[in-house]
């Protein structure tokens, strides 16, 4: 089925008017630093700035343990493949107790974390301010890093120029950039369940469980770590492959050697977020519009 030229014509110009927002917001920013993590929205985000600035900008990349080591080598990959600045600074939300015990503003400490990190580090290096890549539709679910965003007042450039997820996939497969369609992914300690506190020793194991489905050609999952049950999750169009009896057999292998009593595949496929459907209504509301 083809759409008719004048439909397309109307959504290319609405496009090109979003990416020239974009471009018009960053010029006028000053010296910024991006908090960069490799994944489509913040490599984005780091390649316009650059284009826009040059040297004027540098992408600021977060590592901790839940940072998956394969989504760190790439995201500096990323950066040096297009000449981005790149720096790494560490972070410490390990340490805040409140971010360990992994209730649902878990997600809040960690952001508040890195933007008091880079806060330090933009004044130090006198930089105008900083950005994330926030789109427009991180508006809903739950996402307490939101509001550590804006107490620390981050910008956000994407959201601020109307972008959704599908406008950043498309402007950068129109670059070039080759992160267009990475799937989408979040930091490890998203996969453990709320109320089971984040340790290095669980982080380490949902990371192994991922590096391993990876391995076996895998390109959309996540592992749930639920104590002594693991969800795998993995993406519609892939379930085919792993309902069959040899691929059992191999699940339960690989998680049972990571410490899990049960292997267990969940029917619905990936779903991003899938952690939050235990918050109460009331959590999730309140996150909406806090």
């Amino acid at each position: 089925m083809s759409f008719p030229e004048t439909v397309i014509s109307r959504s290319t110009d609405a496009l090109n008017a979003k990416s020239q927002r974009l471009q018009e917001q960053l010029r006028g920013l000053g010296r910024l630093l991006v908090a960069y993590s490799g994944g489509v929205d913040s490599a984005f985000l780091a390649w316009a700035a650059h284009r826009e600035l040059g040297e004027n900008m540098l992408a600021v990349l977060a590592d901790s343990p839940s940072l998956a080591r394969s989504q760190m080598h790439d995201a500096v990959a990323f950066a040096q493949e297009l000449s981005i600045p790149l720096t790494i600074i560490q972070t410490l939300e390990m340490e805040r107790p409140e971010y360990r015990q992994n209730d649902a503003s878990r997600c809040f400490f960690c952001k508040d974390e890195l933007f008091t990190v880079m806060e330090e580090f933009r004044s130090q290096n006198e930089f105008d301010i900083i950005v994330y890549g926030v789109n427009a539709d991180d508006q809903g679910d739950h996402r307490p890093g939101q509001q550590a965003a804006r107490q620390h007042r981050v910008a956000a450039p994407l959201l601020d120029a109307g972008l959704t997820k599908q406008d950043i996939r498309e402007l950068a497969r129109l670059a070039g950039l080759r992160v267009w369609d990475k799937p989408a992914s979040a930091c490890l300690s998203s996969r453990i369940e709320y109320g089971r506190p984040v340790t290095p020793e669980a982080l380490h194991v949902v990371e192994q469980g991922e590096e391993a489905l990876r391995q076996m050609g895998f390109r959309q999952f996540r592992v749930r770590h639920h104590g002594d049950i693991v969800r795998i999750e993995i993406a519609r169009e892939e379930l085919p492959r792993a309902l069959s009896s040899e691929m059992a057999v191999e699940f339960t292998r690989i998680f049972k050697a990571l410490g899990f009593s049960y292997v267990t595949l969940d029917l619905e496929g990936f779903r991003s977020g899938s952690m939050n459907v235990v918050l109460p209504v009331e959590t999730l509301l309140k996150s909406t519009v806090s």
